[in-house]
């Protein structure tokens, strides 16, 4: 990282070595756990899609049934 500020690459290069660096922890557990968070993510941009497509209907009840018609 500290390479990309000495080869005057781009800004955006730099802040995202930047902001790499600042949480160097969490990249590094990522990448070396075996688990992820890949399903749990699936189910909330699910819920999310239901959410912009029934903007506006109707309420909490009707999406709570979308849901779990869905799940």
């Amino acid at each position: 990282m500290d390479r990309s500020r000495a080869l005057h690459q781009p800004a955006s290069l730099q802040r995202f070595a930047r902001h790499l660096e600042r949480d160097l922890d969490a990249v590094t557990a990522s990448l070396s756990q075996p688990w992820n968070s890949g399903v749990v993510e699936g189910h909330v941009n699910r819920i999310e899609m239901l959410k912009r497509q029934m903007f506006g209907r109707a309420g909490f009840e009707l999406l709570r049934k979308h849901v779990l018609l869905y799940s």
